[in-house]
Order: C-alpha cells, then structure tokens, then sequence
C-alpha cells in the first residue's frame, strides 16, 4: 500500500502499551506527528523515550475535562486533527456479573464505553468543521461472541461498534470515516490487567503489531474510501461461540 505524502496529526488514546504503542510507533516511523495519552506519566515519558518524535499527554479518557486539555494541546501545537484512535480500554477484571463490585462495574464501563463516546464529543466538531478526518474505535471480539466473566466488558465493547455505526451515520455527511476495529485475543497485557490468567505463549497469537498494521492500512486508504468494521484474528484462537 502507497504511503502517504503529508505529515498527518493523529492521537491515540492508552497509547503507552499493547496495540496502543505499537500502532504510535507504527504512525512515527512513517512520519506522522502522533500524540499519546495515558494516566500514568512515568509510562507516558518511557514510551515517549522508546518510540522518537511522539508527543505526550497526562490524561483519563473518562473525564470530559481531560479530553478538553487534549484538544488545546493539539490545536495549539499542531492546528489540527486528522485522526483519533479510541484505543484505550481495560477488562479490569474477568469474572461473572454477579460476583463484580459496583467500583468494578462503572470502571469497566467508563473506561471502554465512555471514554470513546468523550472523544468522539470532543472532536467531532473539529473534524466537521474541516469536513475531514477518520476515527478508529477499538473494540472486541466478545462484542459478537460469549465467554463466562467477561459479560460487563462484552457489554460495553458491543456499545463501542454500535456507537461506532451511529456515529459514522452522523458524520459521514462531513466526510468524516469512523471505524470500528474489533481484535481477536492478541498478546497484550489485557489479561494481567484483568487479574486473568496471562495468554499461553503460541507462534501464531495475535501481536498488537498485527492490529496496528491493520489499523495503519485503514488509514491509508483514499479518503473517500470507508471500512465500517473489520475483524482480526490470530490463527490459534478458535471460537466456539455461544
């Protein structure tokens, strides 16, 4: 696939780990100013100090407030912007409905659901106004399928590719493209995070490198070129679906 010629201004979102840092080092290498945030700072700086020329920002997707300090930081360093990847989430923890905690619950939620439904409010506008730019949701294979213990975070991953279609509806008239990534099981920290037991090592696992590939050729494409969703897997995940 051809590169493209002029820089791009894209921010990711939880863009210091996983899928997240792999698709920044991704943009970087080819060019791209690309911001990241993150809550964490420390983690922000290190990324920052393994993938060269990104910019960094402190925030929680889960706070309209934070969103805002993003989007002064873009316009005023950058003027613009041409793509946002909702890309931070968090399975918080794997286990059935009725044993999580209502802590547990919103966080899930907040972090999956509403901190992509903030972002899209923040600069929907921008890219309106400009009448350009993609959006990227990440979302998640238990959007489609059933497991046991993930019936909160299949919830709120399913709310992502609905939001995504609604919000393609909305802004296609801008020529604004949204769509809705939905990764297999990949090798990220995922289930660590969630207090799960981590993936078993396998040759053909899907790597966060592999989503963010796809995510990058999304991108690339004509501008008057739309994917609605796509699906990526890794070869050794074999579903069975309720």
């Amino acid at each position: 696939m051809e590169d493209h010629q002029a820089k791009r201004v894209v921010l990711i979102t939880g863009g210091t780990s996983g899928i997240g840092k792999e698709t920044a080092r991704l943009f970087a290498r080819h060019g791209d100013h690309v911001v990241i945030t993150g809550r964490d700072l420390q983690a922000l700086r290190r990324t920052a100090s393994d993938i060269d020329g990104i910019d960094i920002v402190q925030a929680n997707v889960t706070q309209a407030a934070d969103w805002e300090r993003v989007r002064t930081h873009i316009l005023e360093t950058y003027g613009t912007l041409d793509i946002l990847i909702n890309n931070a989430g968090a399975g918080v923890v794997i286990k059935n409905l009725t044993q999580q905690s209502l802590e547990e619950i919103e966080r899930c939620l907040n972090t999956n659901l509403l901190g992509p439904i903030l972002g899209i409010r923040c600069f929907a506008p921008l890219m309106m106004e400009q009448r350009k730019g993609t959006i990227i949701n990440l979302s998640s294979v238990c959007a489609k399928h059933a497991w046991e213990g993930y019936a909160v975070y299949a919830a709120a991953k399913a709310g992502v590719l609905n939001l995504t279609k609604s919000a393609y509806a909305e802004l296609q008239p801008y020529h604004i493209r949204v769509t809705c990534v939905i990764p297999g099981a990949a090798a990220t920290n995922f289930q660590v995070n969630a207090q799960d037991a981590p993936m078993a090592e396998h040759p053909d696992n899907l790597l966060p490198e592999n989503v963010a590939q796809v995510i990058y050729n999304i991108c690339a494409l004509p501008e008057h070129v739309a994917i609605e969703e796509t699906t990526v897997w890794g070869l050794s995940q074999v579903i069975r679906p309720f």
